[in-house]
């Protein structure tokens, strides 16, 4: 594929999906889940087990990829990469076999671009909507296919320079498609037509001058102190409905209809990857209080330049670089890349318990009604009661190594290693 062109595919008329509001109750459309924060109201999903136990089926997947599964009725939806990332695949699996059903090269370049060792080339998770899914590669480009695996469009004219690979997964509000872009050369959020691909609005980042003053003009450092891999979420609030997302060395909100900043708030550092939550009235961000140390920000959205007493509190104790914080009712759980899960007061910032888990981490936990799922690098599951005591219901573990945050629809866990993808089910209590 040339590279900078945006190509129309496929141009019979299409539906889509306004909002997730609308999404079966089984579907898993998103990056975290239905609402974006990784909350489930699923039943009967299984408490434990092991590669002997509750593992349903387990399906070995072509190629190479980092991307979380996505779930739309049947179809569970994936990324990979083959031929060291010149060829950028969309993966379609049978819901109930577990049957690869669509494996469709997407997109194919001479140029895949560098990546950080500990990613890849297909790390960005799908979103669907409807009957479409739409898939995305950082700068090689974006697409939408039908449930068929029929290309509709591609998009790959937004070029930006993805210094460690591309890691920010797309998200969906009404009739666009909204990614953000934050490069070593380029910082921008856009948002494009479901139906064709062609930008709506494109908002180029601003507040990005401390990179300069911290780092020589010209230097390494300098580029890659403007980077960011978070993936907004879109919210509704007083006012209207906000695209939040953090970047280096500020958290911004945007209007979701024009692009438009509404407000935004500074802090130092880059290379942000969790995702915002919303709850008690607050935006749980992630930032940063200097390079490398990572804080957590609760913060009372407003206009313009927020202002010391719109942050709630913050806290940069125990901070992962690439784990989401999850939020669930008064309680905010985080967890560091070393293994050691905090519950903090959502509403104060208080520290209610913090144990160690064991382990690496990147995948984002989930909530399940009243349990909370941590996943590591090693396949170790750990699942703790939600609430402000510590408490372990069980530990379970896998073969592989594990990057994708998990995956629920109906009473079935769905969790994808560096090889495979495994249906859990059965044994609930």
């Amino acid at each position: 594929m040339q590279v900078g062109k945006m190509t129309r595919i496929i141009s019979t008329p299409i539906v889509f999906c306004a909002c997730f509001a609308l999404a079966n109750a089984e579907d898993w459309p998103q990056f975290r889940g239905p609402d974006g924060q990784g909350h489930s109201d699923a039943e009967g999903v299984p408490l434990e087990w092991s590669e002997a136990q509750h593992v349903r089926w387990k399906v070995t997947l072509p190629g190479e990829g980092w991307s979380s599964p996505v779930i739309t009725g049947q179809q569970i939806w994936l990324t990979a990469s083959e031929d060291q990332g010149k060829s950028l695949h969309a993966i379609c699996v049978d819901k109930e076999t577990g049957k690869v059903l669509h494996n469709v090269e997407v997109l194919t370049t001479d140029e895949p671009g560098p990546h950080h060792p500990q990613n890849g080339f297909a790390s960005p998770t799908p979103v669907v909507a409807g009957d479409h899914v739409f898939v995305h590669f950082g700068p090689r480009g974006t697409a939408c296919l039908d449930s068929d695996g029929n290309i509709i469009w591609k998009n790959t004219e937004l070029q930006y320079a993805a210094f460690q690979g591309a890691a920010s997964s797309p998200v969906i509000y009404q009739n666009l498609l909204i990614l953000t872009c934050d490069g070593t050369d380029h910082q921008f959020l856009v948002a494009l037509d479901q139906k064709t691909g062609k930008v709506v609005w494109k908002q180029p980042r601003a507040h990005l001058e401390r990179a300069a003053v911290r780092f020589p003009a010209g230097s390494v450092r300098a580029r890659i102190a403007k980077m960011a891999y978070s993936t907004p979420l879109v919210q509704a609030v007083a006012g209207g409905t906000q695209v939040v997302s953090t970047g280096a060395d500020h958290v911004a909100a945007y209007d979701v209809a024009s692009g438009r900043e509404l407000w935004w708030m500074p802090y130092e550092g880059f290379s942000q990857v969790g995702r915002p939550s919303y709850g008690n009235g607050l935006f749980y961000v992630v930032g940063s209080v200097a390079q490398d140390k990572f804080c957590v920000f609760a913060i009372k959205p407003g206009k313009g330049e927020l202002q010391a007493e719109q942050v709630a509190w913050q806290c940069s104790k125990g901070i992962a670089h690439v784990p989401s914080p999850l939020l669930v009712g008064k309680q905010l759980y985080v967890i560091d890349n070393s293994g050691v899960a905090t519950c903090l007061d959502a509403l104060t910032g208080e520290q209610l318990w913090r144990e160690r888990l064991g382990g690496n981490y990147d995948a984002s936990p989930i909530a399940i009604r009243d349990r909370i799922y941590y996943l590591n690098r090693d396949g170790k599951t750990t699942v703790l009661a939600a609430g402000p005591e510590f408490r372990v219901l069980a530990t379970n573990q896998l073969e592989g190594t594990f990057k994708a945050s998990l995956a629920v629809s109906g009473k079935a866990l769905f969790l994808r290693s560096a090889t495979h993808l495994y249906r859990i089910e059965g044994g609930a209590e």
